[in-house]
């Protein structure tokens, strides 16, 4: 093809583009931020650039902002048209602190909040319970039944919110609850927004906070997508999870991989209990890290917006809508470094704007303290700030895709998408990701990954500023560590105590009791929680009404 020809044919397909519905936005929000506008120096900049000439199959690799297979991003105008969230991640002590800091946090700027739990909470077991002596409250809120969070979100209108919750084993129950604090504020599910993780697949080969066995697991997880397909629409009741992945040790191309496998298992099981893929596809969402390698990070984004476009198109003939990756993004706590903290600032800022670049639609940026503790009120706001500065001072916002057709960017992003799809087939012939992590075969390959990157720093092959090289003498820790509360813990169980003391126990007990009916057999398993957590049940009793019934996972090695 001649260089007019093919430069004929890219001209006619953004003339195309840039007449359709959706594309028009892109000159209203030109318009609204004053007309294109010239940077000092240098032509007048364009919100969107595409080559002179098609070359290596632009037009079918990376085509369009907004236009499958969505390389360039899931909407045309991306941030021109409105900035990424900015979620800031929390959760600490009891609900009364937390609530606190989320003030905070809204009155800093904000626009959304993240709920970090407690492992006592994830793992289904109430502050009073033998096994969570010691942690109430340490790594996130201590949640034992509604009137807890009641408190967390006391004074924050659930209807003008969106509300993000890290949990996973014990979703269903966290998101019932939810429902209930929002129908005593009297707002309609139907009005509330947030995402639930829900992902508990990645908890077998990463984190270890599952309950039950893999298979009646994924059954909790397709019936909270039902529940919430009917009765909370604008809520994401799934975000499918790479970024403990990468924080378990994996590398750039299995994080995509095994999180994108995650994602088929659990849209073939939603597809196989009756729901329709377009339907529920369109509320999927997913969280990566990003991590040190900044090109690598950008390409990484891009590949794995195209390759579950491409497979969810394979698979499910699925339509452009369900196709969309939408994701989160957390800036990698694994790289954060106890010794010089205030460089995890720079390391901070770096994969922050690498997610920008790679096109996510939210962001939670890290503290710089937090290889140490929680973080402290300045080091969160310091974190918030970065986003806001690569929002209106770097730029980078008002172009769709800036990096698109770097030979550097290109060549990573086809590369990952190719080491990623590679490692999918190998789950498939071992018979899907339920079965490969029955297997043990994810685990394995972090656990390989992992052990390498560490060799490579004891060597001093991978060089980590402060830790291998650059050393300095120790210094002084920073002298606003958070510290929380010893008192937490006999607090949250006295407060667990008089609500079990007030409530009516027979009517409690009969809830139960009809849960555990439902889960022996095939029903959906959301009414008869939201029936229990609204009589103020609490999260172990409901999570021990599901162990006798479902059993208790227990790795094979």
């Amino acid at each position: 093809m001649s260089e007019e020809t093919s430069g004929t044919k890219v001209q006619q397909e953004l003339e195309r583009w840039t007449s359709t519905t959706r594309a028009r936005a892109v000159e209203e929000v030109a318009e609204r931020m004053g007309g294109r506008f010239p940077l000092a120096g240098a032509e007048t900049v364009q919100p969107l650039y595409v080559p002179r000439v098609e070359e290596e199959g632009y037009l079918t690799q990376l085509g369009f902002p907004g236009e499958y297979p969505f390389t360039r991003g899931v909407q045309p105008t991306m941030y021109r048209g409105r900035h990424w969230t900015m979620r800031q991640y929390a959760g600490f002590g009891d609900a009364t602190e937390t609530n606190r800091r989320y003030r905070f946090l809204m009155q800093k700027g904000t626009k959304a909040l993240s709920v970090a739990f407690d492992l006592p909470t994830q793992m289904g077991y109430d502050s009073d319970h033998p096994l969570a002596l010691g942690e109430v409250g340490k790594v996130g809120v201590a949640i034992d039944t509604v009137e807890d969070l009641k408190v967390l979100f006391a004074g924050i209108p659930l209807d003008q919110v969106s509300t993000s919750m890290t949990i996973n084993s014990t979703a269903g129950i966290l998101l019932a609850m939810y429902l209930a604090v929002a129908q005593e504020q009297g707002v309609p599910a139907a009005k509330l927004r947030g995402t639930l993780q829900n992902d508990v697949l990645k908890e077998y080969m990463a984190r270890g906070t599952y309950i039950y066995p893999p298979r009646p697991a994924l059954r909790l997880i397709t019936d909270v997508l039902a529940f919430c397909a009917e009765q909370v629409p604008a809520f994401n009741p799934i975000s499918i999870s790479g970024y403990h992945i990468r924080e378990a040790g994996s590398d750039a191309i299995q994080e995509v991989a095994f999180c994108l496998a995650d994602g088929l298992a659990y849209v073939e099981a939603a597809v196989q209990a009756g729901l329709n893929v377009d339907k529920f596809g369109r509320r999927l969402s997913f969280f990566f890290n990003s991590h040190n390698n900044f090109l690598e990070e950008i390409a990484k984004f891009r590949a794995a917006r195209r390759l579950w476009a491409r497979l969810l198109r394979e698979r499910f003939g699925a339509g452009d809508e369900a196709c969309k990756l939408r994701f989160h993004t957390q800036t990698a706590g694994c790289t954060l470094t106890a010794q010089q903290p205030t460089n995890n600032v720079v390391r901070v800022a770096l994969q922050a704007l690498a997610a920008v670049l790679g096109g996510t639609q939210s962001l939670h940026t890290n503290s710089l303290d937090e290889a140490l503790a929680l973080p402290a009120e300045e080091s969160v706001k310091l974190a918030l700030r970065t986003q806001q500065v690569i929002a209106h001072e770097s730029g980078v916002a008002d172009f769709v895709d800036p990096l698109a057709g770097s030979y550097a960017v290109e060549a990573l992003t086809d590369g990952i998408e190719r080491g990623a799809r590679a490692y999918i087939e190998r789950i498939d012939a071992l018979g899907g990701m339920v079965a490969a992590i029955e297997q043990g075969f994810p685990q394995r390959e972090i656990e390989s990954s992992a052990y390498r990157y560490q060799l490579e720093v004891e060597r001093q092959e991978r060089i980590v500023v402060g830790v291998n090289q650059y050393q300095e003498a120790p210094g002084a820790r920073p002298g606003n560590l958070l510290r929380l509360d010893p008192a937490i813990e006999s607090r949250q169980t006295a407060g667990l105590a008089a609500v079990k003391a007030s409530r009516d126990a027979g009517r409690v007990a009969a809830a139960l009791a009809t849960l555990q009916e439902v889960a022996r057999g095939t029903g959906n398993l959301m009414p008869p929680i939201l029936e229990a957590v609204t009589l103020r049940a609490s999260v172990g009793e409901i999570s021990d009404a599901l162990r006798e019934v479902f059993g208790v996972y227990r790795p094979a090695r």
